[in-house]
């Protein structure tokens, strides 16, 4: 409770009289009731003082670790199973999978329970749930999830509406739980390089920027594509994430959008996998082109698309007066970030040795850093010490909301206004990336 509450109950009930019985008599009424505010102080004081020392938070050990939860053991989950165990204050214990077969295979390969869901709801040595269902039933299963008492980390996007989005903010805060969502990729050396950059004038004043987020969609690939076809997902609910995120990291939030878009393809054909050569309609988008609006900065352009083989645009393009940034995809957390001058003057930056910029697997014979339980690892921080963190509730919730203003603004051809603004996460150095890691 506040001090000023102890305060004032101490000071007006019968527990400052007790003190008050050493003053004998006194006729000044104005000393007894200094006496009693005094008195009062010294209680409120000492049981504030008491309160913090039994619950302030340890320095993450393995004693006080939160026990991690995986409700989704499908082809995400395996960078999670994967970066969990590499992170401090992070306890990975079980998993479930509404087919259990799958979800017995990752707890064997890990070396972790598998449990049924409801299970796994239950579980008293849980703290976080990291929610990987299928992309429309996220924000479903996080107000599951936050309704059983557990924290929720969940997979982007976090919802597929603003107004799924609200509800479970709101269920969050009413039940006084802590949700964070990924992408965490802003995180990295390559995005975190580029806002040190921007912000000590290394382009001058920043006055435009692109982005690119085009290939010929997943279906060649992913077992599993049609869940990304659906109404409501496509393209920009499964890039944008990554792209509003890193706009918000190094320019700030988007307070309006304006958008076009198209389905040039009508149906897809799988790829590979059990349901290989199955034909599924598709549903949403495939083409989007939209103009963010930066408060107090630039506009950006932001071109998504599944229909495009092949092109040479760099991932995102950051303009300044003096200069231009080349950084790479925001999907991973590495790669360089080059800077060229007005004069043509061309130099990959200095990464500090950023530990989540370092290349840690190989993709496509490619070696590239992928840090993904980042996040996970700032809000278990977060959780213990009750301070904000970086891929916190709010910006999820911004990038549905502007996801959700360039779908309006495509369909109606008419600029969609963002209402709420979060602030800009805070800037993670290389220290403080080194500190997340064990």
């Amino acid at each position: 409770m506040p001090f000023e509450y102890w305060l004032f109950w101490l000071s007006n009930s019968e527990h400052s009289h007790d003190l008050l019985d050493c003053v004998s008599d006194a006729d000044d009424g104005n000393l007894v009731v200094f006496v009693r505010l005094a008195a009062a102080r010294l209680f409120g004081v000492y049981w504030c003082w008491q309160n913090n020392q039994e619950e302030a938070p340890e320095t993450p050990t393995m004693s006080n670790e939160l026990g991690i939860g995986i409700l989704g053991c499908g082809k995400t989950s395996r960078i999670y199973f994967n970066l969990i165990p590499k992170f401090n204050g992070l306890q990975l214990r079980a998993c479930a999978d509404l087919n259990r077969e799958v979800a017995l295979v990752r707890a064997d390969e890990f070396d972790i329970r598998a449990e049924t869901v409801h299970d796994l709801f239950q579980a008293e040595d849980i703290s976080v749930i990291v929610n990987l269902s299928a992309p429309d039933a996220h924000a479903m299963m996080s107000r599951e999830i936050l309704n059983n008492g557990k924290h929720v980390y969940s997979e982007k996007p976090f919802a597929r509406t603003s107004a799924e989005g609200a509800a479970v903010r709101q269920h969050a805060e009413k039940l006084g739980l802590f949700v964070g969502c990924a992408p965490d990729t802003f995180m990295g050396g390559a995005p975190q390089t580029a806002r040190k950059a921007i912000s000590e004038g290394l382009i001058g004043e920043v006055n435009g920027a692109t982005l690119h987020a085009m290939n010929h969609g997943m279906e060649a690939w992913h077992p599993n594509p049609d869940l990304f076809y659906k109404s409501g997902i496509g393209p920009m609910a499964d890039f944008g994430p990554y792209f509003i995120c890193s706009v918000l990291n190094l320019l700030g939030p988007v307070e309006q959008v304006s958008a076009m878009s198209s389905t040039p393809v009508k149906t897809r054909t799988i790829g590979q996998g059990p349901r290989k050569g199955e034909v599924f309609d598709v549903e949403t988008p495939t083409t989007i082109h939209a103009t963010l609006s930066v408060m107090d900065g630039p506009l950006v352009a932001f071109s998504a698309s599944w229909d495009v083989h092949a092109h040479a645009h760099s991932a995102m393009e950051i303009y300044g007066s003096e200069g231009t940034l080349f950084l790479p995809d925001p999907v991973f957390f590495g790669g360089d970030v080059i800077r060229v001058l007005k004069d043509g003057t061309r130099e990959v930056l200095n990464q500090e040795n950023h530990p989540f910029g370092l290349p840690n697997f190989k993709i496509h014979g490619r070696e590239r850093a992928n840090y993904r339980s980042a996040g996970l690892a700032d809000m278990a921080n977060a959780v213990r010490l009750g301070h904000d963190f970086r891929c916190s509730m709010e910006r999820a919730l911004h990038t549905v909301d502007v996801i959700e203003a360039i779908q309006t603004a495509a369909a109606t051809g008419q600029h969609v206004k963002i209402s709420e603004m979060p602030t800009r996460p805070a800037p993670l150095s290389p220290d403080q990336a080194k500190a997340l890691l064990r």
